[in-house]
């Protein structure tokens, strides 16, 4: 079933010269199985590819990595050979195209610095970073499984942020500044920034909101201030889907949706679970990418 369309590239340049092969023969659906790393790369080699960014292939998603938060939202739905006896069908009977999503994932590029701008759908500095760089500890990456490691991950960073002593260094926040759509911002310090592609995460998790009349302009974002108002009942809510009114009205949140972020800070940023270092110039723009169609079982 396979076949001769069949690829695994096990390096970066290898990647870089399937995805041009393809581009060659003019193909327009790529089945990528994998978690949102390997989307993420097949995205980014994309966007640099000969492809044209405003008709880039279709894309099914087969989630098989350790995190699957793109195929949560946009994933084909199914796995293996029924997967691909499925979208082998819909080809034969001309329905490819008859359940599809469109979104339009984050492009991270460094301003004045030659190198290759590196795609994804899920974003973040702050505690999240501080958060990823605990789930990177080689305790926790050699001792657990997938699961039980976001389970580790969680309760370390739950007992930092109990912890008298180590609470502090987590609420005073990250100095970070965030230029919205061209708008200049000064650096301030802050717990917490967010930002996705998505327009749904696992388990009804959506820490985000626009107010009434705003439109979607690609990237949602979540801003939290250092040393936030009531935190505790604002994740409680947050991490249930819910903005109640006394969240959007605190000045300790922000949310809403930008084009473009410009980012300037000396901490790294982690886009889909990879830490980005923002550079020698210590800044990086987050901008709203080109839209891609994903195929739905």
């Amino acid at each position: 079933m396979l076949g001769p369309m069949f690829y695994a590239p096990e390096t970066a340049a290898a990647l870089h010269e399937t995805i041009e092969d393809l581009a060659r023969q003019q193909v327009e659906c790529l089945v990528v199985d994998g978690g949102d790393g390997t989307v993420g790369k097949v995205l980014s080699v994309l966007y640099a590819s000969s492809y044209p960014n405003h008709n880039l292939p279709l894309i099914a998603v087969l989630p098989s990595g350790n995190t699957n938060l793109i195929a949560a939202d946009v994933g084909f739905g199914l796995r293996g050979v029924e997967a691909l006896q499925r979208l082998q069908d819909r080809a034969s009977s001309k329905r490819l195209l008859s359940d599809v999503k469109q979104r339009q994932p984050l492009v991270v590029s460094w301003p004045g610095q030659e190198r290759a701008a590196e795609l994804g759908f899920f974003g973040g500095l702050g505690a999240f970073t501080r958060a990823i760089e605990i789930a990177h500890q080689p305790a926790i990456l050699k001792n657990y499984a997938h699961d039980a490691a976001v389970f580790a991950t969680f309760a370390l960073t739950a007992r930092q942020l109990l912890s008298p002593r180590l609470r502090q260094s987590w609420l005073n926040g990250t100095p970070v500044a965030l230029g919205l759509d061209g708008n200049s911002a000064e650096i301030r310090d802050r717990f917490l920034f967010l930002c996705t592609g998505l327009q749904c995460l696992p388990h009804g998790i959506w820490p985000f909101w626009r107010s009434q009349g705003v439109s979607d302009h690609g990237i949602s974002y979540l801003d939290v201030s250092a040393r936030p108002e009531h935190l505790t009942k604002a994740i409680w809510n947050l991490v249930r889907g819910r903005a109640p009114g006394w969240i959007q009205a605190s000045q300790s949140y922000q949310s809403g949706s930008a084009e473009r972020i410009r980012v300037r800070t000396g901490q790294s940023f982690v886009l889909d679970g990879e830490v980005l270092e923002t550079g020698p110039e210590q800044c990086l723009d987050i901008t709203a990418g080109p839209v891609v169609s994903f195929l739905q079982a």
